[in-house]
């Protein structure tokens, strides 16, 4: 990850301590969910690492025999996530509030609005 990218990361690490501790389920846990989708987005495609043979003594063995290194995600990769999980809550909400479930639909705008307060 770059310095950049690192900043808006540790931002949403240092709101989710905070959210922590004031004990506030709705921002722990749309913290958790952003910080969770930027992990994977850097996680490596397992099916595009090739080992060689598949031979069962050729399988690499032990702790850390099939850690590969992580993707860097730039600034604007890591922004683009965010705001991604921002727009499906809100599409989300748009599509709650059409059938009636306004208290939800308020839920997951009030989480996207947080997020957008990292941006």
């Amino acid at each position: 990850m770059t310095n950049e990218a690192g900043t808006l990361v540790e931002r949403l690490r240092g709101g989710l301590r905070v959210a922590m501790k004031q004990r506030d389920r709705m921002a722990v846990g749309v913290l958790r969910t952003a910080l969770a989708a930027v992990e994977n987005a850097g996680a490596v495609d397992s099916a595009a690492v090739v080992v060689g043979s598949s031979a069962i003594e050729a399988t690499p063995v032990g702790a850390g025999a099939t850690e590969v290194a992580r993707r860097e995600l730039t600034a604007a990769q890591v922004v683009e996530i965010v705001r991604g999980e921002q727009s499906e809550r809100e599409a989300a909400a748009a599509a709650l509030e059409q059938v009636g479930q306004l208290e939800r639909a308020e839920l997951l705008r009030a989480e996207a609005r947080l997020l957008g307060e990292y941006l």
